[in-house]
C-alpha cells in the first residue's frame, strides 16, 4: 500500500534559472502543472544559476527541517548542473534527499517536439535543426545526438543538431549545411529548450524558414506531457533508490 501523496518526499523541481520574465512564468507554470498532476504532493522550486532559491539552499534547508525530497532536474540532458550541481546538492543532504534523471533524453520529447514543428508551420518533409544549448560533458552531447536520430527517425526527414554554445556547428552553420545538402527543402528549427530565455532570443536570427516555440509552451499553457514526464522522473527515482516517506 502507498503512503498518502501528502506524506511523499518533495519534489524539488530544480530550473537553470533565467533573468527573461517569460522564461521564469514559464518554469513556474511547469512546476504547478506537475503539482496539479498529484494534489498532495509538494513542489518547491530551486536554481543551479541566476535565481534564487539556489538549488543547495533548498536541499539543505529541507534536509534540516528533516524533510526527504527528490530534485528533478528541469534539464533536458545530462551535462554539468545534473553530474555537479544536482550530485552535489543530493551528496550533502546526508541521505535525506536523491536525485532524478534529467528529462532526456525520451520518446515522450520527441511527440513534444513534432507539435512545436507543427505548430510553427512546419511541415513533414522540412529538414530540421535541433537547436540545443550545448555542453562541454560528452554524455549531454550523446543525448543530443540520441535525440537528433530519434526524431529523424519519427519524421523521416532529415534533422541535424546545432548548438548554442560549446560544440559545433552552431545553430545558424547547421542550418546552412541543411541547406547545401537539401536545396529543396526548406529547414525548420525546433529548440531543444524548455523555456523561453537568452538561448531562445538567438533563434530568429540563424536563417530558418520555421522556428518553432520552446518545448513547455504549447499552443493552450504549459504542455501537460512535460509536466508528466518530470513526475514519472520523481516516480522512477523513488523506485531506484528508495526512500521512507513521511519520515
Amino acid at each position: 500500500m502507498t503512503a498518502p501523496a501528502s506524506e511523499h518526499p518533495v519534489l524539488v523541481g530544480c530550473s537553470h534559472g533565467t533573468r527573461l520574465p517569460a522564461g521564469r512564468r514559464t518554469i513556474a507554470q511547469l512546476r504547478l502543472a506537475v503539482q496539479a498532476l498529484r494534489p498532495g504532493l509538494e513542489v518547491v522550486a530551486a536554481h543551479v544559476d541566476v535565481q534564487k532559491p539556489a538549488l543547495d539552499d533548498v536541499v539543505a534547508r529541507l534536509s534540516e527541517q528533516g524533510r526527504r525530497s527528490v530534485v528533478v532536474p528541469l534539464l533536458l540532458s545530462t551535462g554539468y548542473h545534473v553530474r555537479h550541481d544536482v550530485r552535489t546538492a543530493v551528496r550533502a543532504s546526508d541521505g535525506w534527499s536523491t536525485a532524478a534523471a534529467a528529462l532526456g533524453p525520451d520518446d515522450a520529447l520527441l511527440a513534444v517536439l513534432d507539435d512545436r514543428l507543427a505548430e510553427a508551420g512546419a511541415a513533414p518533409e522540412d529538414a530540421v535543426v535541433l537547436a540545443a544549448a550545448g555542453s562541454l560533458n560528452p554524455r549531454a552531447v550523446a543525448d543530443v545526438e540520441h535525440v537528433v536520430a530519434a526524431l529523424a527517425a519519427r519524421r523521416g526527414a532529415p534533422v541535424l543538431a546545432g548548438f548554442l554554445a560549446a560544440q559545433q556547428p552552431s545553430v545558424a552553420g547547421a542550418v546552412a549545411a541543411l541547406r547545401e545538402l537539401h536545396p529543396h527543402r526548406r529547414v525548420a528549427l525546433a529548440p531543444y529548450l524548455l523555456a523561453p530565455g537568452v538561448f531562445t532570443g538567438r533563434l530568429a536570427a540563424a536563417g530558418a524558414d520555421v522556428v518553432a516555440a520552446p518545448m513547455a509552451t504549447g499552443p493552450r499553457g504549459v504542455d501537460a506531457r512535460v509536466a508528466a514526464l518530470a513526475l514519472r522522473r520523481y516516480d522512477e527515482a523513488l523506485a531506484a533508490v528508495p526512500v521512507p516517506a513521511g519520515t
